[in-house]
């Protein structure tokens, strides 16, 4: 484990589901509430240090987080993101995103474009809720815990 590296010393968030090979965490973010995170468990900086194999499991997992919150929410778009310039290990960031958050359209490390007190009041279904949903659909597609 890289000694720096806040994904291989924490989990990044609340745990939602883990896998042997991967876990999915809700960031706690106030301006985004419906945001997770993908994260591959083994410290490697880009989705081709992993097999074919895993690239495909990975990818699955992201779609299977992307389709919940596409079902639950009905959001505007949700973006999907796998940058790691400030944390090089391999995650993505599955977020839920509507035309009234306060960063619409542009993304959510961008410039607010208005004011939204309360991100929470945007979603169509709670917080835990929603959690339950994705960990559902994970334990379903992937035996996972």
């Amino acid at each position: 484990m890289p000694s720096r590296c806040p994904l291989c010393a924490e989990a990044g968030g609340v745990l939602i589901a883990r896998s042997p090979r991967w876990r999915v965490i809700r960031a706690e973010d106030a301006a985004f509430p419906a945001f997770y995170r993908v994260v591959w468990n083994e410290h490697v900086p880009e989705l081709s240090a992993l097999s074919a194999a895993q690239r495909g499991e990975c990818m699955d997992v992201v779609c299977t987080v992307e389709q919940v919150l596409i079902d639950a929410l009905q959001p505007a778009k949700i973006n999907l993101a796998a940058l790691g310039n400030v944390v090089p290990h391999l995650h993505w960031h599955v977020i839920a995103r509507f035309e009234a958050d306060s960063h619409f359209p542009q993304p959510v490390w961008g410039t607010p474009q208005r004011e939204q007190p309360d991100a929470v009041r945007l979603l169509k279904v709670g917080l835990n809720e929603l959690d339950s949903r994705i960990k559902a659909s994970l334990q379903h597609a992937f035996q996972c815990a």
